[in-house]
Formats: structure tokens, C-alpha cells, sequence
């Protein structure tokens, strides 16, 4: 008889510098479920880096020196390592690509290495990072080329403006921030993989996951906690207006939500849940739920949102201003701190009392 894989191969690969960083941040904090890949043109770089799977773009391309900021050397040295690349990819059911765009590794190599992806049959999303705007022109010109390019070969794409990270971290330390960035990737990986791997009462699987997401260019995925009384309801309102959302759900014609919560969460708070999400949405939205049980978070509750399906509602809007600019159809998400209410509004009011429990994704 026949023996199948019951659980989805994920991968995510960290491309360049800004890529690379990410995925060390995910491999220190012990995220489980999942194969973590750098893929890079620095050695030198590449040697301090916690993760054991790494792929040096372009030997010959760049003698491992870097990409000296030039995305044509990027796109070379990949080209270059192309077959070391589709064996690292082969075999996943989704793969996550992370880079800082507006350099060079990342910005060059980043496409190709989901246009491979796609070719092997894999989900493909991307997250990915634009620059500060005092970084200059040149870089950020190179951002929109690189993202424009990469849009053609992802499923899902998610954008995060390294701008909104002046405003909500501050003068809190440079590290601090970039962490709120990698928290985009950290969070989205963590909940699709306990999605589809994790055992809950209402299970998802990954054809749930692919439905949503395969195809669909701007995907917003939010996550939210709260406890007392109205706890799915208030989950479901900070998970809407999570920093990984770039400001409203409206639109939206397909989500995934997931309530994970004790062992007293209910089908009342499911509903509650899903209620305030398809409202948010605009009443006409396709859901699919899940329900987990983790008895570590007591009376808490914790709701997951991935939604997708704005292209018919970006293509009305683009007929009503032509002004609008191309890569406003995809997410770039506001990263802000949580209040110690747990919504989202200054930097100050971050004590980090009530953001997600570690626990929640380093299982």
C-alpha cells in the first residue's frame, strides 16, 4: 500500500542580508516545524549564522564578497547556483522566500528563487522588506524593481515598509526594531505551520492554506490575544487591526481563522470570531475555521486571521483613480507595538506584558 506524508514540508529561505537576519532570528528563538535555509553571496556572513542549511549564491560570480548592492550580480549569482537552489526547494508543499529589498542579494536573487519555487509545484509567499526612505533613491528604485519582478512569481506577497518602523519604535534600540519586522515573517510562518500541523478539534490542513492563498498577489495575515468576557471578540478585533495588516481587512473575499484557546473555548467563541471578521471584511467573505486547544493559555484566547481574495475590489479601485501606484495591490503591513490593552497605537505604552506568549510559537 501506498504510504503518504500526512504533514506539509515547509521551508523558508532568507535571501541576502536582510533575509538571512530574519531567518537567524527564527532559528535562535527555536520555531519548530519548519526547514530554514540562508542563501547568500557574503561567506563571511554566512559563517556566524546559527542555521545549519546555507547556499552560497554565485562562487564564481561574486568569489563570496557580496553583491556590492548590485541586484544584476544578485540575479547572477543565482542563476549561477540555480541547481543547488531547486534541491534545497524540492519536495516542499510551501515555501517562504524573506529578503530586504533595494540591495543587491536579495533584491536580484529573490525572484528567481520563487520563479524556481513555483516551478516545483510549491505554495510560494513572500515577505519582504522595503527600505527607510533616507536610505535614497537609487536603493529604493531598486525596492519597487525587485518587488514588481518578484510579484510575477509568488502566490502570496506581503510588504513591509521599514518607514513605519521609524514610527512606532522611536528611538528604542535599532535591534528592537528590526525584531518588529522579522515578527511579520516569525508569526506568519508560525501559524500557517501549526495550521496544518498542530491537532485540534476543528482540524485545517494544507488544502485549506492553498485555497486561500495560492494565486491571490496581496494576502494580510493578522493574530490577536485577549481573555474575560468577550475574549473572542476582542481577540478578533486586535487580530484585524494587527501591525501585520496594512489597515483594514475590508475587501477581503477569502480568510482563514484559527481560535486557539483552553480547554473551555467553544463553538460560541468560534462564532463570535468569525462575526466580527466577516464584518470587518464587508459581510462577503468565504471562511474557514479551526479550533486548537492549548491548555497553557488558561482563560485566554488567541485568533489567527490569513486573508486574502482583494484583487476584484483593487481592480474596481484602480477604475476610479488611475493614480494609485501598482505595488499598492499588495500588503505592507504597519508594524506597530501593542498597548498593554494589546491594541496597537504608541510605542511608549509597550511594556511586551501582553504580546503573544512564547510558548505559542515555540512548540
Amino acid at each position: 500500500m501506498t504510504e503518504f506524508n500526512q504533514v506539509a514540508t515547509i521551508r523558508v529561505l532568507g535571501v541576502g542580508g536582510g533575509g538571512s537576519n530574519a531567518v537567524n532570528r527564527m532559528v535562535a528563538d527555536g520555531v519548530k516545524g519548519v526547514d530554514f535555509y540562508i542563501c547568500n553571496t557574503d561567506v563571511q556572513v554566512m559563517k556566524n549564522s546559527p542555521c545549519e542549511n546555507k547556499i552560497v549564491l554565485g562562487r564564481e560570480t561574486t568569489k563570496g564578497l557580496g553583491a556590492g548592492g548590485n541586484p544584476e550580480f544578485g540575479r547572477k549569482a543565482a542563476e549561477e547556483s540555480e541547481s543547488e537552489i531547486r534541491e534545497a526547494i524540492k519536495g516542499s508543499d510551501m515555501v517562504f522566500i524573506t529578503a530586504g529589498m533595494g540591495g543587491g542579494t536579495g533584491t536580484g536573487a529573490a525572484p528567481l528563487i520563487a520563479k524556481i519555487s513555483k516551478e516545483e509545484g510549491a505554495l510560494t509567499v513572500a515577505v519582504v522588506t522595503k527600505p527607510f526612505t533616507f536610505e535614497g533613491k537609487r536603493r529604493m528604485n531598486n525596492a519597487i524593481d525587485g518587488i514588481e519582478e518578484l510579484k510575477k512569481h509568488v502566490d502570496s506577497l506581503i510588504i513591509v515598509s521599514n518607514d513605519n518602523l521609524l514610527e512606532v519604535i522611536g528611538r528604542k534600540p535599532i535591534e528592537e526594531a528590526f525584531q518588529a519586522a522579522d515578527n511579520v515573517l516569525r508569526q506568519g510562518v508560525q501559524t500557517i505551520s501549526d495550521l496544518i500541523a498542530v491537532p485540534a478539534l476543528v482540524n485545517l490542513d494544507f488544502a485549506d492554506v492553498r485555497s486561500v492563498m495560492q494565486n491571490q498577489g496581496r494576502a494580510l495575515i493578522g493574530i490577536g490575544m485577549a481573555e474575560g468576557e468577550d475574549k473572542a471578540v476582542s481577540a478578533a478585533e486586535k487580530a484585524i487591526q494587527s501591525p501585520l495588516l496594512e489597515a483594514q481587512i475590508n475587501g477581503a473575499t477569502s480568510a482563514i481563522i484559527n481560535i486557539t484557546g483552553g480547554d473551555k473555548v467553544s463553538l460560541f467563541d468560534a462564532q463570535n470570531a468569525v462575526a466580527v471578521i466577516q464584518d470587518a471584511a464587508g459581510g462577503d467573505v468565504d471562511c474557514i475555521f479551526g479550533i486548537a486547544i492549548n491548555e497553557q493559555l488558561g482563560d485566554a484566547i488567541i485568533v489567527t486571521v490569513i486573508a486574502t481574495g482583494f484583487e476584484e475590489t483593487k481592480k474596481v479601485a484602480k477604475k476610479r483613480s488611475d493614480s494609485r501606484p501598482k505595488e499598492s495591490l499588495f500588503t505592507q503591513p504597519s508594524v506597530q507595538a501593542p498597548t498593554t490593552a494589546g491594541v496597537v497605537t504608541s510605542v511608549e505604552e509597550n511594556t511586551g506584558d501582553d504580546s503573544i506568549p512564547n510558548f505559542f510559537f515555540n512548540r
